[in-house]
């Protein structure tokens, strides 16, 4: 499954549509403006809340929490003691981690499972510029947690580099 993410459209508090290849609306990254820390809801095309996202309010890395149904579903935050700037850590409720990296803010990156590829983020394949492309690897992947992982760590990476960081 590939998604394309109009980047121009991406900023806090802003709304913004992941399309499917055909040019079919598939997500709404619904941008909570005037909050205390960045908030997001990943909705269906027909409204409904899929998984919120939100940054942790308190905390000694900058952390972004992902929630289904008002249950933690999994925390994103940069990797400690990382060689690598832009790699990230992905912890699901239930222990399971996934790990982030690439180029982050160039959006070519990749998210994986114990080595095992899920999700790739990618302008490569896209001729238009201010767009990037989420390419699920597998079938059986919860699609809307990846798409989310995607956000939180562009969100992360996007902060850093804003806060003095590359």
């Amino acid at each position: 499954m590939r998604l394309l993410v109009r980047e121009r459209l991406f900023a806090i508090g802003d709304d913004y549509w992941i399309e499917d290849a055909d040019g079919h609306k598939v997500f709404l990254v619904d941008g909570k403006a005037m909050r205390l820390r960045d908030t997001f809801e990943l909705k269906d095309a027909d409204g409904r809340v899929l998984v919120d996202i939100r940054q942790k309010l308190i905390s000694l890395r900058d952390t972004m929490i992902v929630e289904r149904d008002g249950e933690e579903l999994a925390k994103v935050k940069r990797k400690r003691l990382s060689l690598l700037r832009n790699h990230y850590r992905v912890t699901l409720v239930d222990g399971t981690e996934l790990d982030v990296s690439g180029k982050i803010l160039d959006r070519e990156f990749a998210i994986d499972y114990d080595g095992e590829l899920l999700a790739q983020i990618s302008r490569r394949w896209l001729t238009v510029r201010d767009t990037y492309g989420i390419d699920i690897v597998r079938e059986d992947a919860d699609v809307p947690l990846l798409v989310a992982v995607a956000v939180c760590v562009i969100v992360l990476a996007d902060k850093e580099k804003d806060d003095g960081g590359d």
